[in-house]
């Protein structure tokens, strides 16, 4: 048992120093979804989607390598599922995209604006905290389990792309996704790399971290498999919406001896460390707080649609643009799709209202 907790503590280390990674990274660079989407609605710059799409295939490649190798069980992750759930990826991946605008970032981005400072981001990470927590578990967990959950797709094969049964797929379509990055010369800036292959390194290191490390084939009391730290039971790689609900509970249940430490809660202050720490060595830091009470509304509202919509889509940008997609999990190429157009659609309102604004 002393060789179990010793492991568990190696494994939550690891996603606390991942996290930090990725906050850095993120503060430094400005890896950002919104800030991606945006500025190509805004000024058609298309760095910061390469950027993610850099991320993503890094984070194909090196899933498929994983799994190959033996190092990982790709049938044991938490996208791993028979069931296409079309319906609740698309309203939740809806919600959360535009919410995400409302509320100035997604779930990892309102973590590292946190860590560089800005107190609307402590409004948004609890409010999106309990709103998650709330539909995994309470009034609209009910809500959500009696309709969208109720509609699916029964796949036997599995609902991915995998199902396909070609050899090396996630291999060629991560790699597709990196040339069509690479052989853009503007792309071609230690920034836009540092973002692309590190954040995407990251997201590989922890599948390797969940689903080799901190497996145990025969738990000394259970005697069965088990993968240590995770809430879902599963190998587990980085997501910042359940996360974020666990990281409330764990923090207000602190005493309660059922209540654990587990990867997405180290995940989640490593995110808020590393961004600290970028933001204070750059000087970036700096304290800043809503605008009006119409500030404070739009951000609360944008906060309820992330909680709501992160865990009915069963992930945020991270969770299943780039956890998710490196699996090629047909539901987190579903969820990925809405929240894009999620977004759209609400920076387009917030532009057109601007320019009434304007000419009022």
């Amino acid at each position: 048992m002393t060789e179990l907790a010793t492991l568990t503590k190696e494994v939550l280390w690891a996603f606390f120093l991942g996290g930090m990674l990725l906050g850095g990274i993120s503060q430094r660079t400005h890896f950002c979804t919104m800030g991606a989407i945006s500025d190509v609605l805004n000024m058609g710059d298309w760095t910061r989607v390469r950027q993610w799409v850099c991320a993503i295939g890094v984070a194909m490649v090196g899933f498929a390598a994983l799994s190959d190798l033996g190092l990982i069980d790709p049938s044991q992750t938490l996208y791993a599922s028979t069931r296409l759930m079309w319906l609740s990826s698309s309203v939740g991946g809806l919600l959360f995209g535009y919410g995400m605008v409302l509320a100035s970032g997604c779930g990892n981005k309102t973590l590292v604006r946190l860590g560089g400072g800005n107190l609307k981001s402590v409004v948004v990470f609890v409010v999106m905290g309990i709103s998650a927590f709330a539909t995994l578990k309470g009034i609209t967990a009910v809500l959500r389990v009696n309709t969208v959950d109720s509609v699916f797709l029964n796949m036997p094969s599995g609902a991915s792309l995998q199902a396909l049964g070609v050899p090396g797929l996630g291999y060629f379509c991560g790699v597709v996704l990196l040339l069509l990055v690479l052989r853009q010369k503007e792309f071609w800036a230690f920034d836009n790399f540092l973002a692309g292959v590190g954040v995407g390194s990251v997201i590989v290191a922890m599948w390797w971290v969940s689903g080799h490390l901190g497996f145990v084939p025969e738990h000394p009391e259970t005697l069965e498999a088990v993968y240590l730290a995770t809430n879902s039971g599963r190998i587990e790689a980085i997501s910042f919406v359940t996360p974020v609900a666990y990281t409330l509970d764990w923090l207000m249940f602190f005493s309660d001896q059922s209540k654990l430490l587990t990867v997405g809660v180290a995940s989640v202050a490593g995110v808020i460390a590393g961004s600290a720490v970028v933001a204070l060595w750059r000087k970036t830091f700096r304290w800043e707080g809503f605008a009006n009470p119409r500030d404070l509304g739009q951000h609360l509202i944008g906060s309820v649609l992330m909680g709501v919509g992160g865990v009915t889509a069963m992930g945020c940008t991270i969770g299943q643009g780039l956890s998710g997609l490196s699996t090629l999990s047909l539901n987190a190429c579903v969820a990925l799709i809405f929240i894009v157009l999620g977004a759209v659609i609400s920076l387009r309102e917030q532009a057109a209202r601007l320019e009434r604004t304007a000419c009022a």
